[in-house]
């Protein structure tokens, strides 16, 4: 890695991806906290990321905010890792699959639902939130298919892709959409967050909000 690697995010957002990698990669960034949401309460930060999103890494010249993407370099910059399955092996192609599935197909309807559901219910759209609620519960076969005999989801080991793709089921449950979850991927979920690497991102994650909040 660079000398100075800074990954801007918000605490639980889809940048977790990037923290988890990292402590899973034994990757030295530096983790920058910022109020949710930035383009408002953190201005200046429009200046870095005139996207306004998080996460955003910054390593030398490379400047990332696909969180899944960040999650695959971080895990595999420095060379072959057992974090991200390569060329050449049997599940390379699902791995590619389910690492993008992670947010094109599952994070995507929830952002709509947690929009019309939780963060603008003034206007009148919730039944569009809903609808994607569904959608959202729908598109979960995949996953439920995939690890039906399963313990991850490719190559018989951890890898991105279930940091990818866990995160959705771990803010499914942190915004109210649990319900739709079929057993099977809770029970996936409750494996992924057993991590130690997963509890050290989740850690660094609320110290920094926390540190927010308190200043």
């Amino acid at each position: 890695m660079s000398e100075h690697s800074v990954l801007y995010t918000c605490a639980r957002s889809r940048g977790l991806r990037a923290t988890w990698a990292a402590e899973e990669a034994d990757v030295d960034i530096e983790l920058k906290v910022l109020p949710f949401p930035p383009r408002y309460l953190a201005p200046e930060y429009l200046e870095i990321n005139p996207l306004g999103t998080v996460p955003l890494l910054v390593d030398g010249e490379a400047r990332m905010t696909e969180s899944c993407a960040i999650a695959h370099y971080l895990a595999s910059k420095d060379g072959p890792s057992p974090l991200v399955v390569m060329p050449g092996e049997a599940d390379y192609a699902a791995y590619c699959d389910f690492t993008f599935h992670a947010d094109a197909t599952i994070t995507f309807p929830q952002t709509v639902y947690m929009r019309f559901c939780l963060f603008e219910k003034d206007k009148g759209l919730e039944e569009a939130g809903h609808s994607y609620a569904k959608w959202f519960w729908k598109r979960l076969v995949k996953l439920e298919q995939r690890l039906d005999g399963r313990e991850f989801l490719c190559a018989d080991r951890f890898t991105v892709a279930d940091i990818c793709c866990g995160y959705a089921l771990i803010l499914a449950q942190s915004v109210g959409l649990d319900e739709g979850v079929p057993d099977n991927l809770k029970a996936y979920r409750e494996r992924l967050t057993a991590r130690k690497a997963y509890k050290r991102a989740f850690a660094r994650e609320e110290a920094g909000r926390k540190a927010l909040e308190a200043s």
